[in-house]
């Protein structure tokens, strides 16, 4: 496989009206090879199901690649040896790689990180259907959390519109995402998207090149525009996503949002965006929303298919059938793959696992934030599944409950499952999940319906220790009143 700005230049020659033969000249490639590229309908990353391989430190590259390009913001004097980087492979991935192998690809990749890289530069003056991007900060109310997230926004200097996403991180994954969304919302691709900074796309380096992260080089060769990065200490360069990132801020965030779902708030954000532009542009005198439709009517269309943003990794999981993520993050792999190689997929709000074969073991919500977390864990796990009911056979939370609870849950149809787990999440988030699994098949023997105001009774008459409640006559509600009294006053 050639490399993907190879195949982008393809692309883009045969976009220019270009032949087959003089694009197999310019770029150095057989015409078969331009004809498959030219063919190729979907770009996106493939699972690495294992096959034969050259060397037995190919699958580690990506891994070196990145310790050796946070080495670049790191103190000279504490980077990564050859030695360094053999000992974490062999203790971290369980790679049986030789000092040697690893000493020769290591002095590889730093000979390509040091090589130079063209960039280009955009002037100030901005036509339609170019854009600059950007990430910000703001804190929400992430399930009734405070959380300190990141707003991706996709400005549009022309109009001043500033269509924007919020994302849990700032990674390739999560610009690619936000990227992705806002594509399908606009309808179309930009021509040419300037980054304010490296962040998500790649990372600067010395003489302040760039080193694109793979994901985004086979987003860009998937949607087919330019893009290029702003100058450092060059604030006029990006005005327009710096003034768009503050006003998305100051306007959609303030006061902060409660955010259960991303993608639901997500999809609802680049039309509020869009509501803010019902005003004049401040230097043209027009409706910035008319001046928007320009930038709408200039962009090239959308590929037939979407682009899968997914970063695949092998990894090993450990005596308990789970793989950890940066030293903290917990996903189970099923105990079934204890001690064995598995594949595992990133993306912006998901981690896919699966096995050797390139078969699903399980789909798990992607957790962020240095405090360490685990998947397995059914209340985490239920904030999730109230989200996305259809996981439930396969849920953690379901292997969790008692067998009448789980078979009654069972039986349910997707509403009543989703209102039945609404309800155990609200009892949870009251009294503990000690008590509000009880909760629930204790109203269900009585009632034969867990009603959430029963179950929440239910629940916070176990946590305070008080005696349960006969259900067969109604709930007397001013039971919440002294079963949610503190300092012992519960009657």
């Amino acid at each position: 496989m050639i490399s993907m700005p190879r195949i982008q230049s393809i692309r883009q020659l045969r976009r220019n009206g270009e032949s087959i033969a003089s694009i197999a000249r310019k770029v150095g490639a057989g015409e078969p090879t331009v004809r498959k590229y030219l063919e190729a309908g979907d770009l996106s990353p493939k699972p690495p199901v294992r096959k034969r391989r050259a060397s037995a430190i190919d699958e580690y590259v990506p891994a070196i690649e990145q310790w050796l390009a946070e080495d670049r913001e790191t103190w000279h004097k504490q980077r990564h040896t050859a030695t360094r980087v053999w000992e974490r492979l062999r203790d971290e991935k369980g790679a049986e790689v030789s000092l040697s192998t690893v000493t020769r690809t290591v002095a590889r990749l730093r000979r390509e990180f040091a090589a130079e890289r063209e960039s280009g530069y955009l002037d100030l003056v901005w036509h339609p259907g170019e854009a600059q991007a950007d990430f910000g900060e703001v804190d929400v109310y992430w399930r009734g959390r405070l959380e300190r997230m990141h707003h991706f926004v996709l400005d549009f200097p022309y109009s001043n519109v500033s269509p924007s996403q919020l994302m849990p991180g700032e990674n390739a994954e999560c610009t690619c995402q936000a990227l992705k969304d806002l594509f399908g919302w606009l309808g179309g691709v930009p021509g040419r998207i300037v980054f304010d900074n490296a962040a998500g796309v790649g990372r600067r380096q010395r003489f302040e090149q760039v080193r694109l992260t793979r994901l985004f080089q086979a987003f860009q060769a998937h949607y087919g525009f330019s893009f290029a990065f702003c100058n450092p200490y060059s604030g006029h360069e990006k005005g327009a996503v710096e003034a768009g990132v503050g006003a998305v801020r100051r306007k959609l965030f303030v006061p902060r949002p409660s955010v259960w779902s991303i993608e639901g708030f997500n999809s609802r954000l680049p039309g509020r965006c869009l509501e803010l532009a019902d005003k004049d542009h401040y230097l043209k005198g027009e409706r910035e929303a008319d001046l928007f439709d320009a930038d709408r009517k200039a962009l090239p269309p959308l590929p037939a298919k979407p682009f899968d943003v997914v970063r695949w990794e092998r990894m090993r999981a450990d005596k308990y059938g789970r793989v950890t993520v940066e030293g903290k993050h917990r996903y189970p792999a099923d105990p079934a793959n204890a001690g064995c190689e598995v594949i595992v997929g990133f993306r912006a709000l998901e981690v896919e696992v699966l096995d050797a074969k390139g078969r699903r073991i399980a789909v798990h919500e992607r957790a962020y934030g240095q405090a360490p977390t685990s998947s397995d864990d059914p209340p985490r796990q239920l904030e999730a599944l109230c989200n996305k009911p259809n996981a439930w056979p396969n849920s953690q939370v379901r292997e969790a409950l008692p067998d009448p609870l789980r078979e009654w849950l069972d039986r349910q149809d997707r509403a009543t499952l989703r209102e039945s787990l609404h309800t155990l999440k609200h009892a949870d988030r009251e009294s503990g999940w000690a008590n509000a699994v009880p909760a629930m098949p204790r109203i269900l023997e009585t009632t034969g319906t867990p009603d959430r105001a029963s179950v929440e009774l239910t629940a916070a008459r176990l946590a305070s220790g008080t005696k349960g409640v006969d259900h067969d006559e109604p709930v007397d509600l001013g039971e919440y009143d002294r079963a949610f009294a503190t300092d012992g006053e519960a009657a």
